[in-house]
């Protein structure tokens, strides 16, 4: 694992906006789950770790609600 750069990736989950289509979900379940009462994103991790950062943007790229989001 990558030590991190002084960047720090944080995923932010409007759980609102989410529709669980679980997209993220099937793209980086390490990270990612659903909820078992509605369905909607869990976030797992809410700080990853810089090796999953490629994966982490390509699961928010993917959320068809735009519910997903990163500040860094």
């Amino acid at each position: 694992m990558r030590k991190s750069l002084g960047e720090t990736m944080k995923i932010k989950a409007d759980t609102g906006r989410c529709i669980g289509a679980g997209m993220c979900v099937l793209t980086l379940p390490e990270v990612f789950d659903q909820s078992e009462d509605d369905g909607t994103v869990v976030v797992l991790d809410t700080e990853p770790p810089d090796d999953v950062r490629p994966a982490v943007a390509r699961a928010v790229q993917l959320c068809p609600s735009g519910a997903l989001s990163l500040e860094e």
